[in-house]
């Protein structure tokens, strides 16, 4: 089984997500004998955003063929200013691509990686699941809109909120989070796996 561990968090050590993220392919690693992981920090090393010219280029089907190679995708994601990070938006810029991902027929789109299993760790400084701020959640909202358009439809969401709202806080929240990591690769294994 192949895994694709990605982590978008400016916030280096302190980062949430960060944690959260490896905490799952640690599962992974503790569950699935033989597994592979490939790692790309979008801080650290961001894809150029897309443009006519970069689109195509042997740069652009690289992250493309290690997208598709992956049985599974783990993605680390901070909401920022209600939205994922700009250097997570390249990377599906990347990816959805015609064809490859998903393509177009009589009946509307249809994804072509269904067969993939994508776990996704999500941090939110504030309250967003439900209140008066939870209009202005666009993380998960996006992040579902294009795993499902790709044929991704029941990624696996691990959410840990409230977690710049003081030290009790932002602890009950990872803690929680840890506590959904646990079943992280108990359910079925895509196809292939």
């Amino acid at each position: 089984m192949q895994l694709l561990h990605l982590d978008s968090s400016i916030q280096g050590e302190t980062s949430v997500t960060r944690l959260l993220s490896a905490a799952v392919v640690e599962r992974y690693r503790q569950r699935v004998d033989g597994i592979a992981v490939d790692y790309r920090d979008l801080a650290a090393a961001p894809l150029p955003h897309i443009t006519l010219p970069r689109f195509g280029t042997d740069a652009a089907e690289a992250v493309l063929a290690e997208f598709l190679a992956a049985d599974v995708l783990v993605l680390g994601v901070p909401m920022y200013n209600f939205g994922i990070p700009s250097q997570l938006k390249s990377w599906f810029d990347h990816i959805l691509v015609a064809g490859k991902t998903f393509r177009y027929g009589a009946g509307g789109v249809e994804g072509l990686a269904a067969a993939k299993k994508a776990v996704v760790v999500l941090s939110r400084g504030g309250v967003y699941s439900e209140g008066p701020a939870a209009p202005m959640e666009h993380a998960e909202t996006h992040l579902r809109a294009m795993l499902g358009f790709i044929g991704i439809d029941r990624p696996q969401i691990i959410v840990a909120e409230g977690v710049a709202m003081g030290d009790e806080p932002r602890r009950a929240a990872i803690d929680a989070a840890l506590a959904a990591v646990a079943h992280v690769a108990e359910a079925k294994q895509p196809v292939g796996a």
